[in-house]
C-alpha cells in the first residue's frame, strides 16, 4: 500500500492482505469529465491475515457517490471514505460483497494513470498503482481477482470498447449508447486491469496455437493509421509461435488485443489480452520509422506478449519482485530478438544500453539492487537495473546450470507457480531443482547493488608451459550498502594464440560447467591451465557473460591480436572499443594525435575481411565509445566538454585515415533496392550510415556534400534521418536548410517530429539550450505529451552531454524549472526527467556545485509528489 507521506516501504514489512477480493464486477459508464464506475466485490478474510482487521482499501483522488454491504447500503458510521482511502470498520461474516459507485474525470486526468482520455479515446494504465484512481480496491499485486467489467458509451464517440479477457456480450443501451462485456476467467492483480473506448481502426489476423486452437489477434490504432500496424501484427504472431517453440507457453484467451495510444508514460503494457502500447512502439512505415524503430517495435511488441507467463500468469508478490517479472521477460524478448536477427550485434547492443543506463545508475546515488529492499515510490524503481541488469542475472543463471537444466527450471516455475503472486526466492527454488546447484550465493545478485569490478593479471612460463591467470573481484559502496561480500561471477573466457587460434584450455572449466566457463565467487582465484605452447592473449567474459567491468594487463597490440582473431564476436567488439577508449583517454589528458596508426590499419583490415559478410556487426565496430562511456571510464572530476573534444578529435583522426576506405565502401553500399526492415537490409544501412557519419568526421566538406545528397535522395527515414543527424554535427546553411525541409514534410506526423526535436536538443554547442527553449513554442510541441517532453526536455538532459552540463549551470537551472512545473502535471515524467542528474556526483567541482544546487531547489520546494520528492531526496544523499 501507498504512504502519501513518503514513508519508507521496507521489504520486511510485508504481510499477507487480511482480505481477498475472489471476484469483481466492473460497471464502467463512460463520460468525458464525469465517468461513473459501479464496482461489486466478492471478498472474504484471508487466513493468513488478521481477524476481524478494519477492511482498507486505497483510493487516489476518488469521489465517492455510493456504498452498499451485501446489497444495502452501508451506515455512516460504517465506514470512513477520503478520496485516498477507504475504512471499512466492522466487516460482515466472511464471505460479503461491497458495492461501490466512484465518479471521475478522464479528461481531467493529466497524470496519465487510472483512466483517462489519449486524443479521442479512453484509456487506462494501472500499473503500477492506477486501478486505485478508478475505483477503491486492495491495490496490491497479491490479491488476484476473476474480472468480469461491462463497458458503456457513447456510440458515436467509442464504437469500439474493449477489455481484458473474451468478449461476452454486446448490444445497445438506449439513448445513442452502447455496451460491451468482457469476462477475463484468469486471476490476476488490479493493475493488470485494462479497458479502451474510441473510435479506432484495426489490422486483424488469427493465430492457432500448438493445440490447435483459433486466437483472433487485432492492433487497433487511431484512425488513418492502420496502415502503419501490419509490422506490429506480424510481430505478434512471430512472438506467439516463438513463445510455444522456446518456452512451450501457449496463448490462453481466444483474442488478443493490441492498443496504441498516443499519450503514455511508458513504453506499453502487458494487460491481459489487452495490452496498450505508446503508439512510438506500435506504428511504422518506410517512410516514417527507422530500422531501430522497426526493431523496437519487434522487441516491445514481444516483450509484452511474453509477460503473458511471466508477469500476468504469474505475478510478483509485491512490487519488490519487480524484476521476478520485468528481468525475465526482458531477457525472453532479447533471446527472441537474437533469434529474429543477429545473436552477435543484438548482445553488443544490449550491452551498450545495459552500460549507458545501468551502470550509470549504479555508480550514482540512485543505486539500488535488482531487488530493492525498500522504496518511497515505487514508479521510481521501473529503472535500468531492474530491467536491463535483472536479464543479465537471469542471463547469469543459465550459463552457470546450462541451456537443460534452466528449461527444466522454467517448466517447473510455470507449473509449480501458475496463477499465483511469486517471489524470487520461489523462483530460483526451481532451477535450484532442477540442476541440483544450490543456489544461496548466487542469490545475492538480487540483493547487493554496485557494479562489480574484475581484475585480471596472467603470467605466462615459457619453460614450463604454464599460464597461470589471476582473478580479483571488488564492489564499490552504494547509498546504504557501504561493505560489499563477493559475488558468483561467471566467466566465459578462451585463450588465443598470436596465430589467431584458440589454444585449448587444460583444465576446460570450472567444475560442473560448461566448458571455457569458470565461476568466481570469492575474493580472488588464480586459474592454472598447463600445456600452453606459447604466451597466450586472454579472451574474458566472452558473450560479456556477467555484467561487471573488467580491468586486464593487454597492451594495444594485444587488444589487436582480440579484435583480428578471437573467434568470440563479442569480445572482437569489446577489443577495439577498448583500443578507442584508450585512445579517447590520451586525448582527454592532452595527446594530440592519440589514435595511431595500428588503429586505422586494424579497421582497415577488418573492413576489408567483415564488411561485406556482416555489415551489421562491421556497423557495430565503427561506432566509437560514447561520450558518456568515456565520462564512466574516467570515473570523477569529468570535464564534459574535454570528453567532447576528445572523442571528436579521435573520431576524426579516424575518419581521416580510412577516408579513402569509407568513400568506397559507401558508395558500394548504396543501392536502389525497394526498402525492406529484415536484418540483411537493415545491416547494410547501418554500415553505410556509419562510414558516412566517420567520412563526415574526417573529411567534413566531403561527408556534407554526401549527407545532403542522401537526405534528399532518400526513400525510407533510416536513411533520411542517417543523413540529418550527421548534418547536424556540421553547423552552416545546409544544416539548418535541411532541419527546415525536413520539419515542413513531416509537420503533420507527431512521430516524426518527436526524432526532430531529439536531433535538435542534442547538438553539442552553445546556442542549444535556446534552440530548445525555442522550439518548446513550436505549434507540434506540448508539455502534456510524454512523448513530445521527452525527445525534446529529456533528449537534451540525457543525451547531450556538454551542454546539459554546461559549465554556467544553466542547463541545470533549466531542467530543475521544467521538473517543478511539469511535477504537479504529471509525477512520473517529471521525476524520470530529474534522473538526469544521477551521475552528477563524477563531475569536476564547479559544475558538481552548480548541478547541486539546482537539485537542492528542486528538493525544497513545496508541495512536491512522492516521485519527484524521492528521486531529488536519493540524489542529494
Amino acid at each position: 500500500m501507498r504512504d502519501e507521506s513518503g514513508a519508507v516501504i521496507r521489504l520486511e514489512d510485508y504481510r499477507p492482505t487480511d482480505y481477498l477480493i475472489d471476484r469483481t464486477e466492473l460497471d464502467i459508464r463512460l463520460d468525458r469529465h464525469a465517468t461513473r464506475v459501479r464496482a461489486t466485490l466478492h471478498l472474504r478474510a484471508n487466513a493468513a491475515g488478521r481477524p476481524s482487521a478494519p477492511l482498507v482499501l486505497d483510493g487516489d483522488e476518488l469521489r465517492l457517490i455510493s456504498l452498499a454491504i451485501d446489497g444495502r447500503p452501508a451506515a455512516p458510521d460504517a465506514y470512513e471514505a477520503s478520496p485516498e482511502r477507504l475504512v471499512i470498520h466492522a466487516p460482515p461474516a466472511s464471505p460479503f460483497t461491497l458495492t461501490i459507485e466512484t465518479e471521475i474525470d478522464p479528461t481531467a486526468n493529466t497524470k496519465l494513470m487510472g483512466l483517462y482520455r489519449s486524443g479521442s479515446a479512453y484509456c487506462t494504465q494501472c500499473e503500477a498503482e492506477g486501478f486505485r484512481r478508478i475505483t477503491y480496491f486492495l491495490d496490491r499485486p497479491d490479491v488476484l481477482s476473476v474480472f468480469t467489467t461491462r463497458i458503456e458509451a457513447d456510440r458515436d464517440e467509442a464504437p469500439v470498447l474493449l477489455g481484458n479477457g473474451n468478449p461476452v456480450k454486446a448490444g445497445d443501451a438506449g439513448g445513442g449508447r452502447h455496451y460491451a462485456v468482457w469476462h477475463d476467467p484468469f486471476p490476476k492483480p488490479c493493475y493488470l486491469f485494462a479497458i479502451v473506448g474510441g473510435r479506432l481502426d484495426k489490422v486483424a489476423d488469427t493465430f492457432t496455437t500448438m493445440s490447435g486452437r483459433r486466437v483472433d489477434i487485432a492492433v487497433y490504432v487511431e484512425p488513418g493509421k492502420a496502415g502503419d500496424a501490419a509490422y506490429a501484427l506480424d510481430a505478434l504472431k512471430r512472438s506467439m509461435a516463438w513463445d510455444e517453440r522456446v518456452f512451450g507457453r501457449e496463448y490462453d484467451l481466444d483474442v488478443f488485443n493490441v492498443v496504441a495510444v498516443s499519450d503514455f508514460n511508458m513504453g506499453a503494457m502487458e494487460n491481459k489480452g489487452l495490452n496498450i502500447f505508446n503508439d512510438k512502439y506500435v506504428l511504422a512505415s518506410p517512410e516514417t520509422a527507422t530500422d531501430t524503430d522497426y526493431a523496437n517495435i519487434e522487441a516491445i511488441i514481444a516483450h509484452e506478449y511474453f509477460h503473458n507467463w511471466t508477469g500476468n500468469r504469474i505475478t510478483c508478490r509485491d512490487w519488490f519482485q519487480l524484476c521476478l517479472k520485468e528481468g525475465l521477460t526482458v531477457f525472453r524478448d532479447q533471446e527472441f530478438s537474437a533469434d529474429q536477427r543477429s545473436r552477435a550485434v543484438k548482445r553488443i547492443a544490449d550491452v551498450r544500453v545495459l552500460r549507458s543506463q545501468q551502470f550509470a545508475e549504479d555508480s550514482g546515488p540512485l543505486a539500488h539492487p535488482v531487488r530493492p529492499r525498500q522504496y518511497r515510490e515505487i514508479n521510481n524503481f521501473y529503472t535500468a537495473t531492474v530491467y536491463e541488469k535483472g536479464a543479465e542475472v537471469i542471463r547469469m543463471l543459465r550459463t552457470l546450470i546450462g541451456e537443460e537444466a534452466f528449461r527444466r527450471g522454467m517448466d517447473l516455475y510455470f507449473d509449480r507457480y501458475d496463477g499465483t503472486a511469486a517471489t524470487i526466492e520461489q523462483f530460483l527454488s526451481c532451477f535450484a531443482e532442477a540442476s541440483g546447484r544450490d543456489l544461496g550465493h548466487f542469490a545475492l545478485w538480487y540483493e547487493q547493488a554496485g557494479t562489480p569490478t574484475v581484475t585480471a593479471r596472467g603470467h605466462y612460463d615459457p619453460a614450463a608451459k604454464v599460464y597461470r591467470l589471476t582473478l580479483t573481484q571488488a564492489t564499490p559502496p552504494t547509498p546504504g550498502q557501504l561493505e560489499k561480500s563477493p559475488q558468483v561471477i561467471p566467466i566465459s573466457l578462451g585463450l588465443v594464440g598470436a596465430s589467431g587460434a584458440d589454444i585449448p584450455l587444460s583444465p576446460p572449466a570450472t567444475e560442473g560447467h560448461a566448458p571455457g566457463v569458470f565461476v568466481l565467487d570469492g575474493p580472488s582465484a588464480t586459474l592454472t591451465f598447463t600445456d600452453v605452447p606459447e604466451k597466450p592473449v586472454p579472451s574474458l567474459l566472452r558473450g560479456f557473460s556477467a555484467p561487471v567491468r573488467l580491468e586486464i594487463d593487454l597492451e594495444e597490440e594485444d587488444l589487436l591480436v582480440l579484435f583480428r582473431h578471437d573467434s568470440d564476436p563479442f569480445n572482437q567488439w569489446q577489443s577495439a572499443q577498448t583500443v578507442a577508449t584508450r585512445a579517447i583517454l590520451r586525448a582527454v589528458a592532452g595527446d594530440k594525435r592519440a589514435a595511431d596508426h595500428r588503429m586505422a590499419d586494424a579497421l582497415r583490415h577488418f573492413l576489408a575481411m567483415r564488411a561485406a559478410s556482416d555489415p551489421a556487426f562491421a556497423a557495430q565496430v565503427l561506432a566509437l565509445p560514447t561520450e558518456a562511456d568515456i565520462a564512466r571510464e574516467i570515473g570523477h572530476d569529468v570535464d564534459p566538454d574535454a570528453v567532447h573534444h576528445a572523442r571528436r578529435l579521435v573520431k576524426a583522426e579516424i575518419g581521416a585515415a580510412l577516408g579513402d576506405e569509407l568513400a568506397e565502401l559507401y558508395g558500394r553500399l548504396t543501392t536502389r533496392e525497394p526498402y525492406t526492415p529484415d536484418a540483411a537490409g537493415a545491416g547494410r544501412r547501418a554500415l553505410r550510415n556509419a562510414c558516412l557519419d566517420l567520412l563526415a568526421a574526417g573529411r567534413p566538406a566531403e561527408g556534407e556534400a554526401f549527407a545532403l545528397h542522401q537526405f534528399r535522395d532518400a526513400d525510407n527515414m533510416t536513411d533520411r534521418f542517417a543523413a540529418l543527424s550527421v548534418l547536424s554535427h556540421l553547423p552552416g546553411t545546409a544544416r539548418e536548410t535541411a532541419l527546415a525541409e525536413f520539419a515542413e514534410r513531416f509537420r503533420d506526423n507527431a512521430l516524426v517530429l518527436d526524432k526532430w526535436f531529439s536531433l535538435q536538443a542534442m547538438i553539442p554547442e552553445t546556442g542549444t539550450l535556446e534552440r530548445v527553449r525555442g522550439l518548446m513554442s513550436h505549434p507540434a510541441f506540448s508539455m502534456g505529451n510524454p512523448n513530445r517532453v521527452r525527445s525534446l526536455i529529456g533528449s537534451f538532459a540525457m543525451g547531450n552531454l556538454t551542454q546539459f552540463n554546461r559549465p554556467d549551470g544553466a542547463g541545470y537551472e533549466f531542467l530543475a524549472d521544467i521538473v517543478i512545473a511539469l511535477d504537479a502535471r504529471n509525477p512520473q515524467v517529471a521525476a524520470r526527467l530529474l534522473t538526469a542528474f544521477r551521475t552528477w556526483k563524477m563531475l569536476e567541482p564547479g559544475r558538481r556545485a552548480l548541478a547541486e544546487k539546482a537539485l537542492r531547489r528542486v528538493a525544497e520546494t513545496p508541495g512536491l509528489s512522492p516521485d519527484v520528492a524521492d528521486i531529488s531526496g536519493r540524489s542529494l544523499s
